[in-house]
């Protein structure tokens, strides 16, 4: 027998349906204007945000820190590294406060997420958000960038923990009213996402958009029952092979 059909996606939100990376570049900007060495290059201050080489926002997504605590050890080793002051509580607040407005003003969805829905519709294919961000925060990212359709299942708030942990996948599933082998779970990171997916009993789909993988992020050693697509108009295609 063939591998059961795929009647449900799971969607990551982040640099899946939004373009997340565009944000944190558009925030960071004005971080280094205000904060930071003059002359410093904004694709290194960007590239040392988003590989977060210490691990804090993964250690909030395994319940061992607050999503603060890890934006300030993050926001105080990115001063650290291209020359802003150390940010005590106080100084951070007022850090913060400038970074989200920014961040949240540079909120899109991806030219292809629109595209994705509608033909997940037409196809009769049931879909939802599984996230490692906290579900209301996403609820309205999502509506801001006018995909308040796709219903937020699951964030690092439900458990208390994020992906990789199975609950989360499996408590996705359970939303969709199917079993894991007739979902396909789709985000951009291969190790947590297509990975952690395929260990939970789902098809993991892994969307590498050209030019926007992070360092380390190969898909080496990505378990069976995984795919990798290059954007999301390439999904349906990609789950009836």
């Amino acid at each position: 027998m063939g591998e059961p059909m795929i009647r449900g996606v799971l969607l990551d939100v982040d640099d899946t349906l939004v373009d997340t990376r565009g944000a944190f570049r558009h925030a960071l900007l004005r971080v280094a204007d205000e904060y930071l060495d003059a002359g410093a290059d904004p694709e290194l201050v960007l590239a040392h945000w988003r590989e977060d080489r210490s691990g804090w926002y993964r250690a909030h997504t395994r319940g061992e820190m607050s999503h603060r605590e890890q934006r300030m050890r993050r926001a105080n080793e990115l001063h650290a590294a291209f020359g802003g002051e150390a940010l005590d509580d106080a100084a951070y607040d007022i850090w913060d406060a400038g970074f989200e407005r920014h961040f949240r003003e540079g909120w899109r969805a991806f030219d292809d997420a629109v595209a994705l829905l509608d033909a997940l519709d037409g196809a009769g294919v049931v879909y939802g958000a599984v996230s490692n961000a906290d579900t209301a925060y996403q609820e309205i990212k999502l509506a801001a960038c006018g995909l308040q359709r796709v219903e937020m299942f699951v964030g690092v708030d439900t458990f208390g923990v994020g992906k990789p942990d199975p609950r989360v996948f499996l408590e996705g599933c359970a939303r969709l009213n199917l079993s894991p082998d007739e979902v396909a779970y789709v985000g951009d990171e291969p190790d947590i996402d297509a990975g952690g997916a395929a260990r939970a009993g789902l098809l993991g789909v892994w969307l590498d958009r050209p030019g926007t993988r992070r360092a380390g992020h190969d898909g080496a050693g990505l378990p069976a029952r995984t795919a990798r697509v290059e954007s999301l108009s390439e999904l349906l295609s990609a789950l009836s092979r």
